[in-house]
């Protein structure tokens, strides 16, 4: 059974929740012999009634934030199981501790030695079993060319071919070797014959890492000598919002978050300036799943109208599909319903000179391009919900940064830096931060900002926020071009 990576990544929180649940409901049954012999929906009446409903989901709460400090949801793919099971053993282990705390202080009737060792011994197993079949469900996955990351490796000395080496025997990884960089050395001779690609040399580097997909970069530079060229390199990955892994040296960047791995013994320190967190991406995506599928059934009468509206009044199709940049600058195609003529994009040549945007965007305020249908569907942002169909098939998200024409990212050499090229470290968005304050009259300096500030401070509860803002927002039609 092939599981892509976004099987993988949606409801591991719940589903630990779940476990503890099943574990907690199956520990009490020893304790059938102290409260009498009554039918099974009597036991399960009385253990809703004795269990207080309220203790159980604080205990839920507690649980998931033990399970959080513990490192269980940070990703694992370099890490041993070994290391694992020791952070799963701990994380179960304090947990039983506090079920003994809360059954002594609340009087809790189930809660004894029986109970507490079948406890541990449930949740410990269950969520190790669980844990290790995802890992193994994740290396077939990998191994059939699922869940990949692309690597670039920067230098080519024996320690960079020797880690290169190890992880290609190690398809259950899921890397992807791009290459090596590197400048005209003595040894590169003898490297090309091997058969190894050098995709860069060291000054054109920043450029390749622009314009490729590129998921993670490892220096193994001799430090010493090319410590000004690894510390550029270093800095041009956290600009773009890359991870960086280094065997080993110590730069000093300015908003990364270091994070120490291990590989066969070698440590690998992480470099990461954007979203990780890999149980918080899980429940965003969860939550992504969630609510456009209930948007879309619940707004399809509203689409079916607009794709009414958008057919008689104007001659051309329905929706307006388009080229954006998502995810680490991989190319989708965008669903939004027309509001312009058919030949919208061929006629921007003739009134590019109007735009009233600064940036690498276009922008003007009575674009003769749309329709009459189209000007109401866009001060109501009804064009936009077909993007909800983007959304459940995870090329977007509900909140993000807005995905960016093919166009206009061509001119960010021109009108751009490289820190503002990290808003494609995460995945588009419907609505951001830009959307509620000032949609199209917000400055484009202004709109990068707010998408690296989304970045830096990102959490679950600022996604909330920000869609609970955008409904008022579009509302009162604020910035709407």
């Amino acid at each position: 059974m092939h599981l892509g990576r976004k099987v993988f990544t949606s409801g591991f929180k719940l589903f630990d929740l779940l476990l503890m649940s099943i574990s907690f409901a199956v520990s009490t049954v020893p304790q059938y012999h102290r409260v009498g012999r009554f039918t099974l929906a009597e036991f399960f009446e009385l253990k809703v009634k004795l269990g207080n409903l309220i203790l159980f989901v604080s205990f839920l709460l507690i649980w998931h934030i033990l399970f959080s400090l513990f490192g269980l949801y940070g990703s694992k793919r370099l890490a041993s199981r070994w290391d694992e099971i020791r952070d799963i053993t701990r994380a179960t282990t304090l947990g039983t501790l506090v079920v003994a705390v809360f059954g002594v202080a609340f009087h809790i009737w189930a809660v004894n030695r029986i109970f507490l060792a079948l406890f541990l011994l449930l949740t410990t197993s269950s969520v190790v079993l669980s844990r290790m079949i995802i890992r193994e469900t994740l290396a077939y996955a990998r191994r059939h060319g699922k869940n990949l990351r692309n690597m670039l490796v920067i230098g080519t000395n024996p320690r960079a071919l020797e880690l290169v080496q190890r992880i290609q025997g190690k398809p259950e990884l899921g890397y992807r070797i791009l290459g090596f960089a590197d400048e005209e050395w003595l040894g590169l001779e003898e490297f090309k014959k091997q058969g190894h690609v050098l995709v860069s040399d060291l000054d054109a580097l920043p450029s390749y890492v622009r314009r490729n997909i590129v998921d993670e970069v490892v220096l193994a530079l001799p430090i010493r000598s090319f410590h000004g060229f690894a510390s550029q390199i270093a800095a041009a990955c956290e600009q773009q919002g890359i991870i960086v892994r280094f065997l080993p040296n110590i730069f000093d960047l300015k908003e990364t978050r270091q994070r120490a791995d291990e590989f066969d013994g070698d440590p690998l320190i992480s470099h990461e300036s954007t979203i990780t967190d890999f149980w918080g991406l899980a429940a965003k995506r969860a939550i992504d799943v969630v609510v456009s599928f209930v948007a879309i059934t619940l707004l399809s009468p509203v689409m079916l109208l607009a794709a009414l509206l958008v057919k008689l009044t104007s001659p051309g199709p329905v929706f307006f599909i388009q080229k954006r940049l998502g995810l680490n600058k991989r190319m989708f195609h965008i669903f939004k319903f027309r509001t312009m003529v058919v030949d919208a994009e061929q006629r921007l040549k003739d009134i590019e000179h109007q735009n009233e945007a600064n940036g690498p965007v276009f922008k003007i305020k009575k674009d003769p391009r749309i329709t009459l249908v189209g000007s109401f569907l866009r001060k109501t942002s009804i064009d936009e919900l077909p993007q909800l169909f983007n959304v459940l098939k995870g090329e977007m998200s509900l909140v993000g940064p807005r995905p960016l024409q093919v166009r206009d990212y061509e001119l960010f050499e021109t009108f751009c830096q490289d820190w503002q090229r990290k808003r494609f470290s995460v995945r588009p968005g419907i609505t951001c931060l830009w959307q509620i304050m000032g949609r199209s009259s917000t400055t484009f300096e202004k709109w990068m900002e707010l998408d690296l500030q989304y970045i830096r401070t990102w959490s679950l509860w600022l996604d909330l926020e920000i869609l609970a803002k955008t409904v008022p927002a579009v509302l009162k039609g604020s910035g709407a071009a």
